[in-house]
């Protein structure tokens, strides 16, 4: 049912500007030629792999949080979440379309220029390279963590400190021999494939959790299954559960890269993408939190594989799980490290054609301070605390209220109309989000609360 009410009112959004669906971005004469529009090449990228490609932009490592976020709501609230942050993200990506429709961009970073300059340029790519390090950060440790345990389980060793078993080490191989040759493609559409065998990954991670919740469970009564039902459950750690749904729906740096090379792109197309894509991680982020929750309820740890491995776990269904999980990740990377280069490229070099050299050095000087990251820095789970409360709203909420209402011109929609009003609030509750995100991460960390949980 609540599948049914995201998708209606994803829909809708697709119905609010019918005209502009049915027209070209920038008036021309074809003189019976096919023309190409923002961009110096043709999109080529079918509808089906644009939807692996935003699908695995979405989908992230924020997918093993959810369990222990649902244990910090309870199944009721978290689902009334869920549905909140699923529509809202649908409506922001409708305004990214509507306004890049208006004036032929298709740039996050290009937007931010034409709304208010300089600096709303340089603000959109600063916001999008700040989130993007934090996710490609993210990835890696998941990497760091994991990957040990799993060659470790295949020679069946203990770690006695050999370099084979040091994460800091894999990190660095896989990031030189699969993640850099990945993200020195041309194009971002090469990468369906790539994110489609991901997404399979993380389908078997989803079955395999839900096979775990019939082998193993905490016996804790009937009395308590009921309550975790029908009862919210609320204490210290849920103020962190709506940025960790924030963090995991956003996708909206991906969103215009992706639109300018989809085939026979138009913003219902794009929409339709961006709708099935939501839709279907909607469903997989609902399944996998219910099925890790209902497996180990208030045990969960805040990395779901660790709790797995905590209560002894260690059969050769979760060793593949981990892999999965581990291919998943690697394969997400290059596709969130595409954003991060067309925005500084956006900045060092708007008016440059492509070049190779440029485009090989960016991508180089990501992995290699990304890794840098993730080696030297113990624990950044407060640093992604801090990027997902102030980017997530900011690429979510925030930019595309703001930008919509600057670009969209008043002859067409008077800033009291109701889609700018709409816009208004919808940025204002971006403000909120963040303030109150912040405000609750700082008071955890002034009173020294600890979240329940461990992993990074």
């Amino acid at each position: 049912m609540c599948c049914k009410v995201i998708f209606f009112y994803c829909c809708r959004f697709d119905g609010l500007d019918a005209m502009a669906e049915h027209e070209e971005f920038l008036p021309h004469k074809t003189g019976g030629k096919k023309e190409i529009h923002f961009t110096d090449f043709e999109g080529k990228t079918s509808f089906g792999m644009s939807i692996f490609n935003l699908s695995n932009a979405i989908m992230g490592s924020g997918i093993l949080g959810l369990a222990f976020a649902m244990s910090n709501t309870g199944i009721i609230l978290f689902l009334v979440l869920l549905v909140f942050i699923a529509i809202l993200s649908a409506y922001s990506i409708h305004l990214l379309l509507r306004s890049a429709g208006v004036v032929g961009i298709r740039a996050y970073e290009q937007l931010g220029n034409r709304a208010f300059g300089p600096p709303g340029k340089m603000l959109a790519a600063c916001v999008i390279t700040v989130h993007n390090i934090g996710a490609m950060s993210s990835y890696l440790f998941i990497i760091k963590s994991e990957l040990p345990l799993v060659i470790q389980a295949f020679l069946d060793k203990e770690n006695t400190g050999e370099w084979f078993l040091n994460g800091n080490y894999l990190i660095i191989i896989v990031s030189a021999f699969i993640i850099l040759p990945l993200a020195l493609m041309k194009q971002l559409g090469y990468l369906g494939y790539t994110s489609g065998f991901s997404l399979s990954c993380m389908v078997f991670f989803l079955i395999s959790v839900s096979q775990q919740r019939h082998v193993q469970h905490y016996q804790l009564g009937v009395s308590c299954i009921f309550i975790s039902w029908f009862v919210c459950n609320v204490n210290s750690s849920t103020a962190y559960t709506v940025p960790i749904l924030a963090f995991a729906f956003v996708c909206h740096p991906e969103v215009l890269p992706i639109y300018t090379e989809l085939r026979d792109a138009t913003k219902k197309r794009m929409q339709s993408v961006a709708n099935i894509s939501i839709l279907a991680m909607f469903v997989m982020y609902l399944l996998t939190a219910l099925f890790g929750y209902l497996t180990f309820y208030g045990a969960v740890e805040s990395e779901l594989l660790h709790t797995y491995s905590r209560v002894g776990s260690g059969d050769v269904l979760i060793l593949c799980v981990r892999l999965a999980v581990l291919v998943a990740v690697t394969l997400t990377v290059p596709v969130v490290l595409f954003p991060i280069r067309r925005a500084l490229l956006q900045i060092l070099f708007p008016d440059k054609p492509f070049h190779w050299v440029r485009h090989i050095a960016i991508a180089f000087c990501l992995v290699f301070i990304v890794n840098l990251l993730v080696i030297f820095v113990p624990s950044i789970r407060d640093i992604f605390g801090i990027i997902g409360a102030t980017s997530a709203p900011s690429l979510i909420f925030i930019l595309p209220g703001i930008f919509y209402i600057r670009i969209v011109p008043e002859e067409q929609e008077p800033l009291l109309s109701r889609p700018k009003i709409q816009a208004t609030c919808f940025a204002a509750l971006g403000f909120i989000f963040m303030v109150m995100s912040l405000s609750f991460i700082i008071t955890d960390w002034v009173t020294g609360e600890s979240r329940s949980g461990g992993g990074h």
